[in-house]
């Protein structure tokens, strides 16, 4: 129910109004904030996962604005204009609070008020939201939610609708821990072909022989240990969706035979004679730069145009403002829950924190952050000092060669050196100390 999921802020400086508020919600919702003070308010909403507001229209004098209900309402429209906000006002008032519903608030409730009438339209307010929040804020599927506000993800959403309920294939492009995966199910989940197998393969971590059986399949005998006929990933996502991951990482010899299934639509399993039908729609992903699916000697052309009929390119976490905030709340609720912890507030240090950092590990790197801060916390408030980043999401690092062999140290510095020059073969080459046709052979050699 949406009300066992709620956490209210009641805003009023009579005290009998907050108690009565108070325990009559209290059975009913998660959680019940009380505030005297209409000052509190953006410290309130900015730390605590607010749900909805029960905002009075008349304090002490404390605003001189002629009406201090309107003044408040606009305050919180300013700082968060996704929580519904419903006033308290007497029959007197019910001028100013048309006029209020006109300036943003959501409802307004006449003292002295109906307990059912209240509890009405809290729930009405709060599966309004929910409906809302799912189509511009959130993107459901199944069995996720990706969750964002700025205008780079909304973008995101925006293509995604769009492209869903086609057969396109798609490329997935952005850094570790985005979530490119999430958006591959969700364009499944919103597809035709949601009933249908969704299908992912990590094709990067497979090598040469794996990568036949494992997309292709294989019959008994086809080589050693085939002690039996075995599907591919193809047959198995037939009708429905097959997600590849990492694509950037497979090898031309890899792409090649790719490029003739996408073409024919047909796999043959190794050690048969026999081609076998398929039909999937094809998302694929990759974190490398798009400069290097650009470069021929590292990725075939004819292929990218085979995968890539629309890009979707999926923001890094520091690109995306706000989200840091809606996401940190949405993960600490979560964790909360998870461990049997009660709801936490959020110190304006704590959140400063949160924005101050780069996240190389994006979103993934967030839910750790989170997720250990709210084991370790003994307290109900989240602080500044709760907040440890990893040393091992950083960028630029450099692989240790600790226990490699030359050629692997070799394929790394090969690697390293493309990576930094966005694929220029020869700005790579220069660097290296090589020709171009020398470091041609060692990219055919390695597979690169």
């Amino acid at each position: 129910m949406v009300l066992k999921e709620a956490t209210v802020l009641v805003i009023d400086d009579d005290l009998d109004v907050l108690t009565a508020l108070r325990l009559l919600l209290k059975p009913i919702v998660k959680e019940v904030v009380i505030e005297k003070n209409p000052s509190n308010i953006g410290a309130q909403i900015e730390n605590k996962i607010v749900d909805i507001i029960i905002l009075d229209m008349n304090f002490n004098g404390l605003v001189n604005t002629g009406n201090e209900g309107i003044f408040w309402l606009n305050k919180i429209r300013k700082q968060r204009n996704d929580i519904p906000v419903v006033l308290i006002t007497a029959y007197a008032d019910i001028d100013l609070a048309i006029r209020a519903l006109k300036e943003g608030a959501s409802d307004f409730l006449v003292k002295p008020w109906k307990n059912e009438k209240i509890i009405q339209t809290i729930t009405t307010l709060l599966e309004s939201k929910k409906s809302k929040k799912q189509d511009t804020v959130t993107l459901q599927s199944n069995d996720t939610v990706i969750i964002g506000e700025s205008k780079v993800i909304k973008e995101v959403f925006l293509k995604l609708k769009k492209v869903a309920p086609t057969d396109a294939n798609v490329l997935i492009l952005g850094e570790n821990g985005t979530g490119k995966d999430l958006i591959a199910k969700a364009l499944h989940d919103n597809s035709n072909r949601k009933d249908k197998p969704f299908v992912k393969v990590d094709v990067g971590a497979l090598t040469s022989t794996l990568f036949e059986s494992e997309l292709f399949g294989s019959k008994k005998g086809a080589f050693t240990d085939a002690k039996e006929d075995r599907k591919g990933r193809f047959e198995v996502a037939h009708g429905g969706t097959l997600f590849l991951d990492e694509i950037g990482n497979i090898s031309l010899s890899q792409q090649a035979r790719l490029l003739t299934v996408l073409q024919n639509r047909q796999v043959t399993p190794l050690g048969s004679n026999e081609s076998i039908p398929v039909d999937i729609r094809l998302i694929c992903a990759t974190n490398i730069d798009p400069s290097i699916l650009a470069d021929e000697s590292r990725f075939r052309k004819d292929l990218v145009y085979r995968i890539n009929t629309l890009d979707i390119m999926v923001p890094p976490l520091r690109e995306r403002g706000t989200d840091i905030t809606l996401l940190s709340r949405h993960f600490i609720n979560i964790y909360a829950d998870k461990y049997n912890k009660s709801p936490f507030t959020l110190d304006t240090g704590f959140i400063s924190k949160l924005k101050k950092h780069d996240f190389p590990g994006n979103v993934r790197e967030l839910q750790y952050v989170l997720e250990r801060a709210v084991i370790m916390t003994d307290g109900s408030v989240l602080k500044s000092e709760d907040l440890v980043f990893s040393s091992i999401e950083r960028k630029n690092t450099v692989p240790t060669i600790k226990n490699m062999n030359l050629e692997d140290i070799e394929k790394n510095a090969i690697l390293t050196v493309l990576e930094k020059n966005k694929g220029n073969v020869s700005k790579s080459a220069k660097e290296l100390g090589i020709t171009r046709a020398a470091l041609y052979r060692r990219l055919d050699k390695y597979e690169l």
